[in-house]
């Protein structure tokens, strides 16, 4: 009896000591902190595993002494299971392995592999170390963009396009447009809270068959920063030697269903090496996450940027060559007030299928007195200016649906939006003064004489109303062959009262409607060639109407109709097509991609600078831009890092009439090149992080810029740049101090530079800063649950 007791009682301790045990715990991206989803965990050695949720928690039972996690973008981790004992666990980005990084371009996760465009993506890592300044610091590491720094974080924009402001560009935050089509939307990314970024993805070329016409030269979509999978805090300053300072914030954690995250900054400019370019920012954002079940989610986000700057605008030959930063205006200004908010729903299906949507608002306030907006004519001792102001509110919404299906492992994407954005814009002269340099041919300091808000330059009010449908369906006819066409429509319309247009009968103000609809169509296909190397090609067609400030700006002249505004401007067209490919050679130690694109312009929104600085619209004519651009990263080891990208493009005028003028020696510039238009742009850098200094980082950075023609008749060109910046930083514990050295051989150059086409013209040159040493100084905390 004794002798089958203990047969028994060996039988249930050895059970029990092969008796799985559940194993608890998160995962989460190492520089973010949020939550990694869809992270495969499996104990050593075997087949049992599980995935990660929306918050990055697993459970798994098993008997085991070791994890092995991997996730798509991230560096396999091995980690001992210590019995008891929930685990957080911080994934690295495999900065090496980037042809599989998953993209947003749908407004959902997928597959670079799986997405035929021209799409990077800057990661949470790289954001962190570059500590910007201003976000074209970031932007600029994407090959073949060129985010152009006009100082106190204002900009114009290339990307497949020349250095513009044209509203040939979509601005998004978490997939949803900063501002509405119709509004011109170049200035928009000052409102943008760079310190709660969390990655950055640029769409190059039209993609107009998910977000929207308006991404003609490209898409900007910038990520916001989730809840923190483990409590997370910081803290930290920066500061120059011109008189830049800035205090930052971040924290977040996820408790129970519940996840937040709070961020922001506050920055001033005083007194810096550019005379009358002080100026304040104040960024706050606010994120909810609630989960209501494993499959179903609630977010709400909170934007909130406050901006006042003057705007030193740009320098003649004279003071630019003399290293003099001294403005010619110590009165122009540019303010903002926005605020944007949004609630969305997003539920997951069984079968992968995802649904989701987005109620958004925004109340937006933008004065200024313009710099740009001064009219001079060479010889003169007046001049004129403007003040304006163009506010908007917004009430939306965006709904989407995929359904994957298991014929050839296709899905189909649905979605549609509406925008009502109610707008009123006024501007009306300035007098000025104009305090000649001696030569007489250039100013040397501009002061009011006297504002008149009796001479209005442009006044009117617009209901604007947006609205969209689109269909996109992938599906995969022959393995590793994915095609993807896509459709969409959209109508802009908006009523409006011109109060500047008068009715010589009644003597009331003008009003009416105007609609513009396009169908624009999308199609691509990628082909894995196995091994990480890839192909695509794709042909997309955008379409961007006119933003109303050009429509109803008074014309320099009346047109031969005699029409005073821009009345028949027309939507330009786009139609692009690209090849591309990607490759991972050397077990992902080298990592290329290239793109091969043309796209052509219809009628596409030009001006000509006219002898005083104003501006003639013509929305007509061709055009023709064309290029190549190659990105490449190489790390051979985890000490060093090197990184470059760039692009030679070629942007022509086909045909665009100057003049209709008999007595016009010139009358187009067909063939030419379009101003400011670099053919060479690159951006390379090399990074270092000792093993001997753990917590230590270096890196070099070079931004190359060929010459460009100043104006449209191609007499007169600007030699283009080359910048070297510095960065380096050290973590100890919970401290990080940095400094950053931009421009640090202190090259004199221009960031933009533009004349007319009169020979009586002149450049006007906008000047970058000179060597500048940044200096910060953070605090990290992180929870460990």
């Amino acid at each position: 009896m004794k002798k089958i007791l203990y047969i028994i009682l060996s039988i249930i301790s050895i059970n029990l000591s092969f008796a799985q045990k559940s194993i608890k715990g998160k995962i989460y991206d190492a520089n973010t902190k949020e939550p990694v989803v869809g992270a495969t965990v499996k104990a050593e050695n075997t087949s049992i595993g599980a995935i990660t949720d929306i918050n990055g928690a697993f459970e798994l039972n098993a008997n085991a002494t070791k994890l092995v996690i991997t996730n798509i973008g991230y560096e396999t981790k091995t980690i001992d299971v210590v019995a008891g004992k929930s685990i957080s666990i911080s994934l690295e980005t495999a900065s090496e392995d980037l042809q599989t990084i998953v993209v947003t371009g749908n407004r959902e996760a997928s597959l670079r592999t799986e997405t035929p465009i021209a799409i990077s993506k800057l990661t949470p890592k790289q954001i962190d170390e570059a500590k910007a300044t201003s976000v074209y610091e970031v932007i600029n590491k994407t090959p073949g963009v060129m985010m152009v720094n006009l100082n106190n974080e204002q900009h114009s924009m290339s990307i497949r396009q020349p250095m513009t402001t044209n509203a040939y560009y979509l601005y998004l935050e978490d997939g949803v447009p900063i501002r509405p089509m119709g509004v011109f939307n170049h200035n928009s990314l000052l409102e943008m809270n760079q310190f709660t970024v969390s990655s950055i993805e640029v769409v190059k070329g039209p993609v107009s068959s998910i977000y929207g016409p308006e991404a003609v030269g490209g898409a900007i979509n910038f990520v916001s920063q989730r809840p923190t999978a483990v409590p997370t805090a910081r803290v930290g300053i920066q500061f120059d030697q011109w008189g830049y300072r800035r205090i930052q914030y971040g924290a977040g954690a996820t408790i129970g269903k519940f996840g937040i995250y709070l961020g922001g900054l506050v920055a001033e400019q005083k007194d810096a090496w550019m005379t009358s370019s002080d100026y304040t920012k104040n960024a706050q954002y606010a994120r909810l996450e609630y989960q209501i079940s494993p499959k179903a989610r609630l977010i709400y986000t909170l934007s909130y940027a406050k901006y006042n700057s003057q705007t030193s605008g740009s320098v003649d030959s004279v003071a630019f060559y003399n290293r003099q930063y001294i403005s010619t205006t110590d009165f122009t200004y540019r303010k903002s007030y926005s605020l944007r908010t949004r609630l969305t729903f997003e539920k997951d299906w069984n079968n992968g299928s995802q649904s989701f949507i987005t109620v958004f608002g925004r109340d937006n306030k933008h004065g200024q007195n313009p710099s740009y907006g001064i009219r001079w004519t060479s010889g003169a001792t007046t001049a004129r200016g403007e003040i304006n102001s163009n506010n908007f509110k917004s009430l939306g919404v965006i709904a989407q649906h995929t359904q994957n299906f298991k014929f050839l492992n296709s899905k189909a994407i649905i979605g549609t939006n509406v925008d009502f954005s109610p707008n009123d814009y006024w501007s009306y002269q300035i007098d000025l003064a104009a305090q000649l340099r001696a030569d007489k041919k250039s100013v040397e300091k501009y002061t009011i004489v006297k504002e008149r808000p009796d001479i209005k330059i442009a006044d009117y009010k617009a209901d604007i109303r947006n609205t969209a449908i689109y269909l996109q369906y992938d599906f995969e006819p022959i393995k590793n062959l994915r095609i993807s066409a896509g459709l969409r429509y959209d109508n802009m319309s908006f009523d409006f009262v011109n109060n500047l247009d008068v009715d010589k009968t009644t003597g009331e103000a003008i009003g009416g409607s105007k609609t513009y609809t396009k169908t624009t169509p999308k199609l691509g296909l990628t082909y894995n060639l196995g091994k990480g190397k890839g192909l695509y090609a794709n042909f997309s067609k955008g379409f961007a109407p006119s933003g109303l400030t050009a429509i109803f700006r008074k014309r320099p002249a009346p047109a031969a109709n005699g029409d005073l505004f821009y009345y028949n401007l027309i939507p330009a067209t786009f139609n692009n097509a690209e090849i591309g490919g990607w490759a991972s050679l050397l077990k992902n130690k080298i990592y290329i991609d290239a793109s091969l694109y043309q796209m052509s312009g219809t009628n596409e929104l030009l001006n000509i600078r006219q002898p005083d600085n104003s501006t003639d619209y013509q929305a007509a004519g061709k055009t023709i831009h064309k290029g190549i651009e190659l990105g490449l990263t190489f790390k051979p080891s985890k000490q060093v890092m090197f990184r470059a990208g760039g692009a030679y493009s070629i942007h022509r005028f086909v045909e665009f009439i100057l003049s209709q003028r008999a007595s016009d020696a010139l009358k187009d510039v067909n063939g030419k090149d379009m101003p400011s238009a670099p053919r060479w742009l690159w951006n390379a850098e090399l990074s270092y992080y000792p093993t001997w200094l753990k917590g230590f980082r270096t890196s070099i950075e070079w931004q190359h810029l060929s010459k460009w023609y100043q104006n449209q008749i191609n007499t007169i060109s600007y030699d283009g740049y080359d910048l070297i910046n510095f960065r380096a930083g050290y973590q100890w514990k919970s401290i990080e101090v940095y400094t950053n050295i931009m421009n640090l051989t202190d090259a004199l150059y221009a960031t933009n530079a533009t004349r007319g086409n009169a020979a009586t013209d002149r450049t006007t040159f906008t000047p970058a800063a000179p060597r500048t040493f940044v200096v910060g100084l953070q605090y990290n905390f992180v929870g460990k649950k």
